[in-house]
């Protein structure tokens, strides 16, 4: 990690860049593998299994027996882990359930908005070295919770064809409807077109590569929702001398554990701490059999020593990272003045993987600077809102001028008439009375 201190903030852009890659030169291999989808269906799905994946498919879609040998092949341990997690994550988002909102806004017209579940979601799981079982709870959960009535998950099979016990395990465990086979830009394009084995969704979540993440890009230009833009992993310390150093190593490795291209921040007023840091990092990272992942992420890192915390909130709202750690004597200004992270992590006992597994909140969230912007996943992304209205007479006869008005003054006429002939009707209604 490279630290560096500075008076003021005139380097920061330089500093804060984060490790990027050219998506450009994937979009010709992402349309290729789309229009071959959209033609070829399932066919094009089992082609490109065993070109990226290396494994030849007879069939896309987990079976029963498949997820009830997944439950047989997980620990007791494993299973109450995860069910605590479930409990806990359950919990928090359905505390995010909205009511219905009722408004009168003037005698004779009311007006009401109410939630929506998105009816069919798809849900991108990764595989590979890292099988996020994780990620299936933080996605199906709100989903389930939502009402959303099609959930179909996709994650790549292994070289034996089979997805990760702990994955088939916990969709079963959080109501999804179809687990597929598929992985990398095939799952995407399954998704927004829909084959023989892969249903059409209408919205799709998840993290995933850099293929993945241009085929996200690309889906959202047919018609396809999508979560938010997706990018490396990235965590941001805000630390003093009251953060402990073994604490703030540890935090600063579990995110660059994900890979060679996720970036860590160590943002702190107090440059002492600098040497116990470093110190922590160089004997924990020894012991981590993603070693060399770490290492390399920590090449794309830094240590940043600035004035006060003044300085600090506005380095934070600048990078506005994916998880924010503040371990700060300064907490209260901090959280005050610090508007853009898309989860925050306060004191000594908050790790970050406590969030990315455990505590109830969702790790789904905006990276690269889109915290800016962009929420992390939650109930809401599940749902769309639907306003409606009912006017009675009297309600027209309150605000109809004034739309006449309008209408008019847009040069709609046909506009001011919709209320023009209602008006009338109303008029010789009362006095034909």
């Amino acid at each position: 990690m490279q630290w560096v201190h500075l008076p003021d903030r005139g380097s920061w852009e330089v500093l804060l860049k984060r490790p990027t890659k050219d998506s450009t030169s994937l979009e010709g291999l992402v349309d290729e593998v789309f229009k071959a989808v959209s033609s070829d269906g399932d066919q094009a799905l089992k082609k490109y299994t065993e070109t990226f994946d290396f494994v030849a498919l007879n069939d896309l879609l987990v079976n029963s027996a498949e997820i009830e040998a997944a439950s047989g092949a997980l620990s007791d341990t494993l299973k109450e882990a995860i069910e605590l997690a479930y409990q806990n994550i359950y919990a928090f988002h359905a505390a995010q359930k909205i009511a219905p909102v009722h408004v009168r806004t003037t005698e004779g017209v009311d007006c009401w908005m109410e939630n929506r579940a998105i009816s069919r979601v798809g849900l991108y799981i990764p595989g590979g070295s890292a099988p996020l079982f994780s990620t299936v709870l933080m996605l199906a959960i709100p989903a389930k919770i939502a009402g959303c009535s099609q959930i179909v998950l996709c994650s790549p099979p292994d070289k034996d064809g089979n997805l990760h016990p702990a994955i088939l395990y916990a969709a079963s465990r959080c109501g999804v409807t179809q687990i597929c086979k598929v992985g990398g830009i095939q799952a995407i394009a399954a998704m927004t077109y829909g084959t023989e084995s892969v249903p059409k969704t209408y919205k799709i979540f998840g993290p995933g590569n850099q293929y993945v993440t241009a085929a996200k890009q690309w889906a959202s230009r047919l018609g396809v929702a999508i979560d938010m833009p997706a990018g490396p992993s990235e965590l941001l310390v805000v630390a003093d001398d009251s953060a402990v150093a073994d604490f703030v190593a540890s935090d600063l490795l579990s995110q660059a554990e994900h890979g060679a291209d996720s970036q860590v921040i160590l943002v702190t007023d107090t440059p002492e701490i600098q040497e116990a840091i470093e110190s922590a990092l160089a004997s924990q990272i020894r012991e981590l059999p993603r070693q060399q992942i770490a290492q390399d992420a920590l090449a794309n890192s830094r240590g940043i020593v600035l004035a006060n915390p003044e300085a600090l909130a506005d380095l934070v709202n600048a990078y506005a990272p994916e998880h924010l750690i503040i371990a700060h004597r300064a907490e209260e200004y901090l959280l005050e003045h610090i508007q853009n992270a898309g989860s925050v992590f306060l004191g000594n006992y908050t790790p970050e993987s406590a969030g990315d597994y455990a505590s109830g909140t969702n790790h789904t969230l905006p990276t690269n600077g889109y915290a800016r912007q962009y929420s992390g996943v939650n109930l809401s992304s599940y749902s769309k809102s639907i306003t409606y209205q009912r006017i009675r007479p009297e309600g027209l006869q309150n605000i109809g001028p004034a739309v006449e008005t309008m209408a008019k003054a847009e040069g709609l006429q046909a506009h001011a008439n919709a209320v023009t002939l209602r008006l009338k009707a109303l008029e010789k209604n009362f006095t034909e009375k």
